[in-house]
């Protein structure tokens, strides 16, 4: 009897345990974006690109399956990183803003920033975030944009490769 007991509380503490790590795990999702910096891009000027965000998980925004039960989903991280070359120094850019808004450009909500980059940064950069507002509406979207805004320094001699990765999370 002790034994059977015991196997069910097992059992149970075991189901509990990874519902609450799929909770966690579902709750927090990242939003990439690739971009390129031309080589011959005006230095002191704000200047400005954009793309279409990705996601390893679509599919509560895909189709509206599962958008009802999305709620106050917000930015917890953003980063931006050096892909090709790897050792772009980021300390090239002066400013960095980085917003989020619907397919149509409708909707667009500044969600990460940095000003105060220093010039020998290196290649991975965390940017400042504004999580004051949620972004329920924007990631039921069936495609969602990134516009990064930045500002060079100085001219640049190559093309640079980055990657911007955007961490929202939501409650379960």
């Amino acid at each position: 009897m002790n034994k059977r007991l015991l196997g069910y509380i097992t059992i149970a503490s075991l189901f509990s345990a990874c519902s609450v790590w799929q909770s966690a795990v579902k709750s927090t999702f990242p939003y990439t974006i690739a971009v390129t910096i031309p080589r011959n891009s005006a230095d002191n000027v704000t200047l400005s690109l954009s793309g279409t965000a990705k996601s390893f998980d679509e599919n509560f925004n895909k189709n509206g399956n599962n958008a009802d039960k999305i709620k106050d989903v917000k930015i917890a991280s953003a980063k931006i990183e050096s892909d090709d070359p790897s050792d772009f120094n980021l300390g090239n850019l002066s400013m960095i803003r980085i917003y989020l808004a619907k397919a149509d450009g409708g909707g667009e909500m500044m969600v990460a920033s940095r000003t105060d980059i220093t010039s020998m940064v290196g290649n991975n950069l965390v940017l400042d975030i504004d999580n004051t507002r949620t972004l329920d509406e924007l990631v039921k979207e069936p495609n969602v944009t990134v516009k990064m805004e930045y500002k060079l320094r100085d001219h640049i001699y190559v093309n640079a490769h980055l990657k911007v990765v955007l961490g929202l999370r939501a409650n379960p």
